[in-house]
């Protein structure tokens, strides 16, 4: 929002006279150095005219009337100003002049276009978009409302508004007053781009704001269990149902790879005797519907078999809230003896590193499992292990050696 130096003047067009006489009165507005002059349909005599009050002499009731009317024309074109003052980041004699004619033409602006895009999204939740994503919108959106009322004190603003400056004061808004980590910053920002490249797809603006941004994102090592560390926990014996239960949920996602909310869906159905005679977990990601197909290992058939007919709801395994799963997987780690920040997506880390990439599965092999759709992705997950590295040398120091004595005697 600007402030400006706004100014209001009414004068006869003196150089064209009517056939009666009269001359067009004329409204000249200015707004800063800019100045716009169009027709109040109105005439006077200019033998009446007084150019210093910008009115009429007289007092006759067609004087009166006249007057009124260019004071009701005053106070209206000063509403519009101060509306468009209000909402918009500049203002400008045309804006003015156009507001007051009726001729403006319909600017969309950020938030409704965000709200449009979210009640939409809303509708959609279950169908073609998760609860966490729809949830994910609703908290840029409020992100973004907070940014527009703290630094134009504004509810909404136009998009044509917006430019590369909106969006590095956003950013640092996010990263200072809001004190989000540079990563939820620019998760936050790829939500926001998503919003004007629906504007700009739609035709509501014409450039782009993010031309000369780049997004970053820090690449962050959530960490795993090692063989050391699984073996603590499967072993520990808890005072309490509770801890047992969400340690063998744990476990079953060590061994299968899958996330939370596919790991609470499970039901019996999913469980399969595949092409080789062996169990395999047949079921979709819920976050990208992708096909995941997982061999049952002994451990997690095991834990079927254990909580086999324990659910109330058909489903496979008794799984708490993941608030819930997550602060009890804390006191887990704290019981055994685990320095390191134990989560539930923990467990899919833990599955592409220790208990398959490490052991030798091939990195396609893990995607697949995983349910990624480039290796890529899996790369974030998997780590290459010194355990791993140990075993690959000395696997590749017995053929050398295996070679060389082949060579020496042919």
């Amino acid at each position: 929002m600007s402030q400006s130096n706004f100014n209001i003047r009414f004068y006869l067009r003196t150089n064209h006279v009517n056939k009666d006489g009269t001359c067009a009165i004329m409204v000249r507005v200015t707004v800063n150095s800019e100045r716009v002059v169009f027709s109040t349909k109105l005439s006077a005599d200019p033998d009446k005219w007084d150019a210093k009050a910008n009115r009429v002499y007289g007092k006759s009731k067609s004087d009166r009337e006249l007057n009124r009317t260019l004071d009701d024309m005053s106070s209206s074109i000063r509403s519009h100003y101060y509306e468009l003052e209000r909402y918009e980041a500049s203002v400008t004699a045309e804006k003015v002049r156009n507001s007051f004619l009726g001729i403006t033409a319909r600017t969309e602006s950020l938030m409704q276009l965000f709200r449009e895009y979210m009640d939409e999204c809303a509708s959609l939740s279950g169908i073609s978009k998760s609860k966490a994503t729809v949830q994910k919108y609703d908290r840029c959106y409020r992100r973004v409302q907070e940014f527009l009322k703290a630094k134009y004190n504004l509810s909404d603003i136009p998009l044509v508004e917006i430019g590369h400056k909106f969006i590095t004061d956003l950013e640092c808004y996010l990263r200072t007053v809001s004190q989000c980590n540079e990563n939820t910053t620019a998760k936050f920002l790829q939500t926001f781009k998503m919003i004007i490249i629906r504007a700009r797809n739609n035709g509501y603006i014409k450039g782009d704001p993010f031309s000369n941004y780049r997004i970053r994102l820090k690449r962050v090592d959530r960490g795993y269990l090692t063989e050391e560390e699984l073996s603590a926990i499967m072993g520990k014996e808890f005072a309490t149902k509770r801890l047992s239960q969400v340690r063998d949920i744990f476990i079953f996602s060590c061994y299968t790879g899958l996330a939370y909310i596919d790991i609470k869906e499970l039901t019996a159905d999913n469980i399969r005797t595949s092409f080789d005679g062996n169990q395999w977990i047949m079921t979709h990601r819920h976050k990208t519907e992708t096909p995941v197909n997982v061999p049952l290992l002994d451990i997690p058939k095991q834990l079927v078999t254990k909580y086999r007919g324990t659910t109330k709801d058909g489903k496979l395994l008794p799984v708490l809230s993941n608030q819930k799963m997550n602060a009890y997987l804390k006191e887990i780690a704290t019981l055994c003896g685990i320095d390191k920040n134990i989560t539930f997506h923990l467990a899919r880390h833990t599955f592409a590193t220790t208990i398959t990439l490490s052991q030798g599965v091939p990195i396609e092999s893990v995607s697949k499992m995983l349910g990624h759709t480039n290796i890529q992705t899996t790369q974030i997950y998997a780590r290459i292990t010194n355990e791993k590295i140990s075993r690959d040398m000395a696997m590749l120091s017995s053929k050398m050696k295996a070679n060389a004595a082949a060579a020496s005697n042919p």
